[in-house]
């Protein structure tokens, strides 16, 4: 009778501690702790300790009993995620951040024979190292089509031949290994987390950061070109806008002949060309290669005798607006 009074004293402790963390902290995560080697678990509470992250294991009835007992709001909703060997992990980082430093954390391993398949094990459609023999029969019987190529074993279509919650016999584990597959990943799998009464599953907290990246520079750019699509004034868009007004305003100019500081230029330079090609009624086979040029290009007068046109600086935006006054003025 002593006994069991000790050993529920220590329950009753137990949990009291457990409470006691989850009332502390402001976020509570449970983490999976299934085909964890002992001392990498003792690596990692011992790296996690020195980051203020705590990490405590009991068993799964007395986590409830914990959640129970607490007066955080909803817990209740993270119960069903208190699978395999669970831990809760709590801290007062961002829940974002704590799933990438496990994760970081993390490696592939073989799986061995009892092992439960943690997500579906694909074997992939390829070559192998492996001759033609008996181990053909051996990949067939774990459902894994195969043929020859290049005097090789080659595996003809991606296989699925062990489904997530499947328990893994020796046979299979062992043409895993041999074929080069690890699905066990070794580390803390944080599967949910609590926080402001928010539960955040894993499949949110595994953020592809490259990838939300790129998202943001297309939107960017999406964005960009719509505003200046429809002349909509921003801090990015008010210079693009007042040089293509400019620029619009110089063809719609020369267009109609309109002479000021900024088409004198072009015109003389079209006017120059046109006096080449009708100088002596030239048939365009005897054209001048300059005559030709201007003809094509309307260069500026300068450009006829053989100067390359400077470039013109790109306008700042008071320089286009008053540039856009004086073109009609």
């Amino acid at each position: 009778m002593k006994h069991e009074a000790k050993v529920s004293e220590e329950k009753r402790t137990s949990v009291h501690e457990f409470v006691q963390l989850i009332d502390s902290y402001p976020m509570v995560g449970v983490v999976n702790m299934a085909n964890l080697p002992a001392p990498q678990l003792q690596r990692m509470r011992a790296s996690l300790r020195q980051q203020g992250i705590v990490l405590r294991m009991t068993k799964r009835r007395l986590i409830k009993q914990a959640f129970s007992q607490s007066k955080k709001p909803g817990l209740a909703a993270l119960e069903p995620y208190v699978l395999g060997m669970p831990a809760l992990i709590f801290t007062k980082e961002n829940p974002f951040a704590l799933f990438k430093l496990l994760k970081k954390s993390q490696s592939k391993a073989p799986i061995k024979g009892g092992q439960t398949a943690s997500d579906d094990i694909v074997v992939p459609a390829g070559p192998t190292s492996f001759a033609p023999g008996p181990v053909i029969g051996e990949l067939g019987s774990v459902g894994i089509k195969t043929g020859i190529e290049d005097g090789k074993v080659a595996i003809k279509q991606d296989s699925t031949v062990a489904k997530a919650g499947q328990v893994v016999n020796a046979k299979l584990a062992g043409i895993l290994t041999r074929l080069g597959i690890e699905p066990v990943t070794i580390g803390l799998d944080l599967v949910a987390v609590l926080e402001n009464g928010e539960i955040l599953t894993k499949t949110v907290l595994d953020v592809d950061e490259d990838a939300v990246k790129a998202q943001m520079a297309q939107a960017y750019a999406e964005a960009l070109a719509l505003a200046m699509e429809i002349a909509f004034p921003t801090k990015e868009t008010t210079e693009k806008l007042f040089q293509r007004a400019f620029m619009d305003a110089v063809t719609l100019a020369l267009d109609k002949n309109v002479v000021n500081g900024e088409t004198i230029k072009p015109m003389l330079g079209k006017a120059y060309a046109m006096t080449l090609a009708l100088s002596g009624l030239l048939p365009d086979e005897a054209l001048s290669a300059e005559a030709k040029e201007a003809l094509d290009a309307a260069p500026v007068a300068e450009a006829a005798h053989g100067k390359k046109e400077e470039k013109k600086e790109e306008k700042k935006p008071e320089e286009a607006a008053a540039g856009l006054g004086s073109l009609f003025g």
